[in-house]
């Protein structure tokens, strides 16, 4: 199979989508790879280190595209790349439709078959291909969140750690998902006084066993996130439904709760945000502020670190992307009901079902097409 890598053109999107290492095991197994020029720069890879893996480079993105039968990306096309975007090409990489009609309307249009990373799902309902920017994303809204805190970033100017003799800041995360799970750790690590919210009981149960003394675990429900945010200091959404909208747990009307600087790190944003007032932000101009609290919302977070998410990535991606260059996707996903599920947009029809709903869409089985 012909495979392209284009460089990432969203804001400050330093991250792509196949490290040499995995241009290597592309290569041992036959397939030609296409890399546009510095695509691997923000990442730390330099094009001679894709050519001496077996890569041939090329100079634009639209090259890129029209040589490919496979588009390996990072983040969505944005809108100069929706005309590259062509009939029966496979476009693997994260779409996240449901928070964005405009994105799902032009791939409709294409023709594409585009398969969703944040959609592949194990049978035990895990998203693999989520996990590891998960991981990431959930680790950097505390460490935001803490410099945003601050006075200089019209944080309410606390040490998310506090010192002896000085209480530390309150974090309160949304969500006891991956995200969740791992701004929790990194929140504890650094001395934080910490409260986790699920709606899921035996999650709860799970992250009061593992999680250590300063970390407490509360049922989610309306009346206990109004209770709570206006005692603490930093909040994290990491709600997540499988490829669906977010639903807003924090509203509008709620703000007015806070206290004054206040921080909100809403990582859902990349699904239409768990935070009514949540609108997705760069890192170019990361926040902006409401009723005196200030926002996080940059919806790829993980390309702030990127030779940390590339390497993270790519080690979940590649044996997904081998499996799609060797078998094509259809047979592929016949013999592997987990990137069957990531099958979202086939030939102008949507085939997951969140997707069709967000929108009231018609819905098509993936069956029709496999």
């Amino acid at each position: 199979m012909i495979i392209g890598v284009p460089k990432e053109i969203k804001n400050n999107e330093n991250r792509v989508a196949l490290t040499p290492a995995g241009v290597k095991e592309f290569s041992k197994h036959g397939h030609n790879i296409f890399v546009q020029s510095t695509a691997g720069m923000g990442s730390g890879f330099s094009d001679d280190d894709y050519v001496k893996a077996g890569a041939s480079i090329l100079p634009t993105i639209e090259e890129t595209y029209e040589k490919a039968e496979m588009i390996i990306k990072v983040k969505e096309p944005i809108e100069q790349e929706y005309p590259l975007v062509r009939e029966n090409q496979l476009v693997f990489t994260y779409f996240h439709f449901a928070s964005y009609e405009p994105l799902t309307k032009a791939m409709m249009d294409s023709g594409a078959v585009c398969l969703a990373y944040e959609t592949v799902e194990k049978a035990d309902r895990s998203l693999p291909l989520l996990v590891p920017m998960s991981e990431v994303a959930g680790r950097m809204a505390i460490q935001e969140g803490a410099k945003y805190l601050e006075k200089p970033s019209q944080g309410r100017g606390i040490l998310l750690g506090g010192v002896p003799g000085v209480r530390p800041a309150k974090v309160l995360i949304l969500g006891g998902g991956v995200v969740g799970t791992n701004s929790a750790k990194m929140a504890a690590g650094m001395g934080a006084d910490v409260t986790i919210m699920d709606v899921d009981l035996a999650r709860l149960r799970y992250l009061d066993d593992i999680m250590p003394a300063n970390v407490n675990t509360v049922m989610s429900n309306e009346y206990n996130i109004r209770d709570l945010i206006s005692t603490h200091d930093l909040i994290v959404g990491a709600v997540l439904i499988h490829g669906a909208k977010a639903p807003h747990l924090i509203t509008r009307d709620m703000l007015k709760d806070m206290k004054s600087g206040t921080v909100l790190v809403d990582v859902a944003v990349d699904q239409g945000g768990c935070i009514e007032t949540c609108k997705p932000t760069t890192h170019q101009d990361p926040t902006y502020i409401i009723d005196e609290v200030l926002h996080y919302c940059v919806a790829n977070m993980p390309g702030a670190v990127p030779y940390t998410s590339t390497l993270a990535l790519t080690n979940a991606t590649l044996p997904y992307g081998i499996q799609l260059a060797n078998k094509g996707w259809k047979k592929a996903c016949l013999e592997s009901n987990e990137l069957k599920m990531g099958l979202n947009v086939i030939n102008g029809k949507i085939v997951y079902r969140g997707v069709a709903d967000a929108f009231g869409y018609e819905y098509t089985d993936v069956s029709d097409f496999l």
